[in-house]
């Protein structure tokens, strides 16, 4: 067969379609910059780490607690006449402490991000969590081999709807490596599943009124009822799927996934016996597929309680399945990276221990 001429050559590479460009540039309150001291951000940090020391006697030694401080300033043109641009910022706080007992150690760690500095968690509140998290540890164990839900935490949730993300981004559906192709219009999770992205949000972290190729942005459906109503597409992979950019160059902008179920003490209660997952190790994941294994840790639930903390675990399954048997989405909401969601529960997955 012979090559295409050059009135019948498809170009895929190259600028936006130019009616799907910005046209206005809403302002978003994005930018809410810091003028904090380095001695300042130093006594900030020190009062958060020593918040972490006060809450456990086993709390032995700290990994640091970090302060940052961080403007942007972000300009697009092209040669279509689009030219925009806005400032914004993103302020950080964290902590991570090591606990010891009887000469076995465990680590945990917190943090608060914002545009707003006045919106970031208290130093000495931020400290004292992330020295509890640490100290509950203590004393985990391995756990018998078998099925069981799994709760994952609110922070190891947003990872579950990241991988959802990979899995329907442009670049993924027409290299057909993704486990979801030709996923719109399907029902991909349980239908009590719904997520938005919201990039116009006032202070999102991930809000813009145009993406990295200068189209603009707005509010839309991902899931409805289960059913995936939206790709994640640049120019280049629209083309390629014969479709239209949705604004994702560069990525997703603040994807939310309602929450509406009980509270995370609520949430323990509707598994009630089962394993609550508040870490992910290693990188088990094969989007092709949808195969999931990951090293695990966190806590055995027995009446809705927590029992006792557990690591040395892998859980495993098919990101298919886990995402059909949602049973339960939390009200304990977190944001970060973009992406707000409570706790996750799934009905069954495989635990693999002693």
């Amino acid at each position: 067969m012979s090559e295409p001429g050059p009135s019948t050559r498809v170009v895929r590479a190259g600028l936006p379609e130019p009616e799907l460009l910005a046209r206005e540039t809403p302002d978003l309150d994005l930018f809410h910059p810091w003028p904090i001291s380095t001695e300042d951000a130093v006594e900030i940090a020190k009062r958060c780490e020593a918040a972490a020391f006060a809450a456990s006697k086993k709390i032995r030694n700290s990994e640091g607690a970090t302060v940052s401080a961080q403007q942007t300033q972000f300009v697009y043109a092209n040669s279509l006449g689009f030219s925009g641009g806005y400032p914004g910022s993103r302020h950080y706080l964290s902590c991570a402490v090591i606990a010891e007992d009887k000469g076995l150690m465990q680590r945990d760690d917190w943090y608060s991000a914002s545009r707003v500095p006045a919106h970031l968690a208290d130093a000495r509140e931020l400290g004292r969590y992330a020295g509890l998290r640490t100290a509950a540890r203590l004393g985990a164990r391995k756990i018998a081999t078998g099925q069981a839900p799994v709760l994952f935490e609110a922070p190891v949730a947003l990872g579950l709807i990241g991988h959802f993300v990979s899995a329907v981004n442009g670049g993924n559906l027409y290299r057909k490596t993704s486990f979801l192709l030709d996923s719109l219009g399907r029902e991909v999770f349980a239908p009590k599943v719904r997520i938005d992205e919201r990039p116009l949000e006032p202070q999102g972290m991930a809000s813009t009124p145009f993406d990295e190729e200068g189209v603009a942005t707005r509010e839309r459906p991902i899931v409805r009822g289960g059913v995936v109503e939206g790709y994640f597409l640049g120019s280049y992979s629209a083309r390629k799927l014969g479709m239209k950019s949705t604004g994702s160059a560069g990525g997703h902008h603040n994807l939310v996934v309602e929450s509406r179920g009980p509270d995370f003490e609520g949430m323990l209660k509707t598994m009630g016996r089962g394993l609550l997952v508040t870490e992910l190790l290693g990188q088990g994941v094969n989007l092709v597929t949808g195969d999931y294994s990951r090293g695990a840790a966190g806590y055995w639930v027995e009446g809705g309680q927590i029992a006792y903390p557990v690591e040395e675990i892998t859980i495993a399954g098919n990101l298919r399945q886990m995402f059909k048997q949602i049973a339960a989405i939390g009200s304990d909401v977190i944001v970060r990276s973009g992406r707000s969601c409570g706790s996750i529960l799934v009905e069954n997955m495989t635990i693999a221990g002693e």
